[in-house]
């Protein structure tokens, strides 16, 4: 009994506090320190625990951080990076006994969309445990994170749209009440005991966030293996999670299964790749909003950005009003209208009201749709159509409901961009000017570069909504006009 407690307290002198830069005014710099200021060599720690790095892959540092390169060609076909399974960081949520009972407690707190908190919890576990496993990766991760719940309040502030500021205030409340469940069930732990999940040391909303945002940056959803079968299981993959991202990759992610059900995760080079070019992968189709919440940057002209807007009756008059339309209707539809609107989820049980402007197409089918029915009451036309027809926007001049019906529609939507625009407090002229001028700080920069990229995607929708109009008018103007002699 004396040689166990002797271990515990021998473990507890030698834990890594939890010193958290990110909860500073500066911690949003993409380009900032790693966690400890001389980490060791991932790759070399990656082979020696059994995983494979392809000899040109480095390592390196250019003007947006640490990243994987290519110190010469790789041929494409090739292996670039493989782990075995016992290298990436899981979360074991019970059964197995490889979470401890008060860190799985506090995981079944976290609710499913924030699912990177669970495996926070666990990286935080390994990063105040002296000598555990991954501290030559977790070493290795950056000090802090650009990611809003550690922007300054203005700079929060100056995101100036409502979806991302509701993300990240909720997020911001979640840490902070989190914080407190933690603390109150760290109460019941002794500090000195083996139960303890981090070392004896207190848990605050800076650390906790720290940890949500390493996870949700680095990590993937992949399948388990083994026992887990099929089920995707979040996991931080060593040197892997150095690769940016590219919507052009030029490698990806492949696992196999090994023997003794292990997986065996693979980064295989999809393309050809030149000497000192980036190695990225994909990180999903993702709008700006999750790309700035989850990695703390924005992609400029993403293809698959957008704008949320509610589905409301009365902004959808003030809309048509606004671009013209007489007597608009969509706050008191008839029952025919009534339905549709519920087949598109606009109406009735369990609506679905949020609906999106941009993206691959200027309008969501959804919003078209609804907007293209409420503005005609030629009931038996509308039921020539299904409702794939009704919401595509194939071509520039197609009108399935006829040209005049089409043109108020698409009037309707681009009132609604313009409103959109009106909520933003600044032009986009006025922000391109700030960013020209030069700002104070990363977080002000980024900020700044998401808002633009929001309001460029509303002017381009409006460009491809007015183009789509003149030439409706203009085909409706030809066929109105008596041949020529």
């Amino acid at each position: 009994m004396a040689a166990s407690k002797f271990v515990a307290a021998a473990s507890l002198t030698h834990c890594r506090p939890f010193t958290c830069a990110a909860a500073s005014a500066d911690a949003a710099s993409p380009y900032g320190s790693r966690l400890a200021p001389h980490p060791p060599d991932l790759i070399k720690w990656v082979k020696r625990e059994g995983g494979f790095v392809h000899q040109a892959v480095k390592i390196s540092r250019d003007a947006t951080g640490f990243g994987l390169f290519a110190s010469q060609p790789i041929p494409k076909g090739s292996q670039l990076i493989a782990l075995p399974d016992h290298i990436p960081l899981k979360f074991a949520s019970g059964g197995d006994g490889a979470a401890p009972s008060v860190l799985a407690n506090l995981a079944r707190h976290v609710p499913e969309e924030l699912w990177a908190m669970k495996l926070g919890l666990k990286l935080l576990q390994e990063r105040a445990q002296f000598g555990s496993f991954w501290w030559p990766y977790i070493s290795n991760l950056p000090e802090a994170y650009s990611v809003p719940i550690f922007f300054p309040g203005e700079d929060i502030k100056n995101l100036q749209y409502a979806p991302l500021l509701h993300q990240v205030n909720k997020r911001c409340r979640f840490l902070l009440e989190f914080e407190q469940l933690v603390k109150h069930v760290l109460d019941g732990v002794e500090t000195s005991s083996s139960d303890h999940p981090f070392g004896g040391q207190a848990v605050d909303a800076s650390s906790l966030g720290w940890a949500m945002s390493a996870v949700s940056s680095r990590a993937f959803r992949l399948h388990g293996g083994g026992s887990h079968g099929d089920i995707d299981i979040p996991m931080m993959l060593p040197l892997i999670d150095m690769c940016n991202h590219s919507f052009n990759p030029n490698a990806r992610i492949v696992q196999e299964q090994g023997g003794n059900d292990d997986m065996l995760i693979n980064v295989v080079a999809e393309t050809a790749i030149e000497e000192d070019d980036p190695l990225v992968i994909n990180y999903g189709c993702l709008n700006n909003d999750l790309f700035l919440l989850d990695y703390g940057f924005v992609v400029p002209s993403n293809p698959y950005d957008c704008i949320e807007l509610r589905f409301d009756g009365a902004l959808l008059d003030a809309a048509s009003t606004a671009a013209g339309v007489s007597s608009p209707s969509f706050s008191s539809p008839a029952p025919w209208q009534k339905e549709i609107l519920s087949q598109l989820k606009l109406d009735g049980e369990a609506p679905v009201l949020k609906v999106t402007i941009g993206g691959q197409e200027p309008v969501e089918g959804r919003l078209l749709a609804a907007v293209r029915v409420m503005l005609t009451s030629d009931r038996e036309m509308v039921e020539k159509h299904d409702l794939s027809t009704l919401m595509s926007l194939s071509s520039d001049s197609d009108a399935p409901l006829g040209t005049a019906t089409e043109v108020a529609a698409l009037r309707t939507v681009l009132a609604l961009c313009v409103i959109a625009l009106g909520h933003f407090p600044t032009k986009m002229m006025e922000d391109e000017l700030l960013l020209k001028k030069g700002v104070s700080s990363a977080t002000s920069e980024l900020a700044i570069q998401f808002r633009i990229q929001k309001k460029a995607l509303i002017i381009d929708a409006m460009r491809d909504l007015t183009k789509r109009v003149q030439l409706l008018l203009s085909k409706s103007k030809d066929m109105a006009s008596p041949p020529q002699e």
